[in-house]
């Protein structure tokens, strides 16, 4: 399966392509292809912002995760079911080259165990605001009240899930208000909520087989500084910030700092893409 080839206008092609069950939105028509994955409570329209300053330069590919779409069928996804989609995607939009992940929430979880699982589909990771959360070295830097926080929104949304329907739906949407969610109440539903279940109950095979980030490729993590409690352990982000090619940037913003902080978001990912892209223009010059 190919995606079209840029107009003859210059402008960024966009095309929504078929992979299984799932609708690929494609913009741009740059070298490299920046898959990005959202997490709760979001759909492809996360990246809206990033789209816009990125499509010029590289092939922008997102969609919605499984189930997270308006109108999708409510039930669970395995770990390896969404791995397995991810690798399908990737396979479709970028069939000769590897991609750069770029990875939100849950997204991260599920693009981490996708990278570990296809390491050469994976050429970099753009991780955003989810480190090495549930990790021993993570539990340990936070305190037993932030344990608790989290253990409260995440366990509500996993019983929002169990009752599903519009209570469901009410208890999500309430949640994501508290949380302020950049989502509007019309897209969001206990439907998404599974991956929390799977958390905290083992369904659908659980999460105990995830094993988080420990990238083998450069690594971009940029996380949002205004927020109760870190998802990162600070051990995690020192060994991160010493691996040679990677980047660790704060901003001072909340968790969805690709909607509250796009601008300077932006500008980080295009310089330290930049960088690789201007080896690669120097490389082929010597050629």
């Amino acid at each position: 399966m190919s995606v079209p080839s840029a107009a003859e206008s210059g402008r960024p092609t966009e095309a929504t392509i078929r992979v299984g069950d799932v609708d690929v939105h494609v913009a741009g028509d740059g070298a490299r292809t920046l898959l990005m994955v959202h997490g709760w409570p979001d759909t492809w329209r996360l990246w809206d912002a990033q789209v816009a300053a990125l499509a010029g330069r590289y092939r922008c590919v997102r969609f919605s995760l499984p189930g997270f779409e308006p109108g999708a069928p409510v039930r669970g996804h395995s770990l390896a079911e969404i791995t397995q989609a991810l690798a399908a995607i990737a396979d479709a939009v970028s069939p000769s080259a590897p991609v750069v992940l770029m990875v939100h929430d849950w997204g991260c979880l599920f693009g981490y165990e996708f990278s570990r699982a296809h390491p050469d589909r994976v050429e970099r990771i753009i991780g955003l605001d989810i480190g090495d959360a549930g990790s021993r070295a993570h539990r340990d830097s936070i305190t037993a009240g932030q344990m608790a926080m989290i253990f409260g929104y995440q366990a509500w949304l996993a019983l929002a899930w169990r009752i599903g329907g519009a209570i469901g739906d009410r208890m999500t949407r309430a949640m994501a208000r508290w949380l302020r969610a950049p989502g509007t109440p019309e897209t969001i539903g206990a439907r998404m909520n599974y991956p929390y279940d799977m958390a905290w109950t083992g369904s659908h095979g659980g999460l105990r087989s995830a094993r988080g980030p420990d990238p083998v490729v450069p690594m971009l993590y940029v996380y949002g500084q205004r927020k109760p409690f870190m998802f990162h352990s600070p051990s995690w982000l020192e060994a991160l910030a010493r691996r040679q090619g990677s980047r660790v940037l704060a901003l001072d913003t909340g968790h969805w700092l690709m909607v509250r902080r796009p601008d300077a978001l932006n500008a980080a990912i295009i310089e330290w893409l930049g960088a690789d892209d201007a080896a690669g223009t120097r490389l082929a010059s010597d050629q």
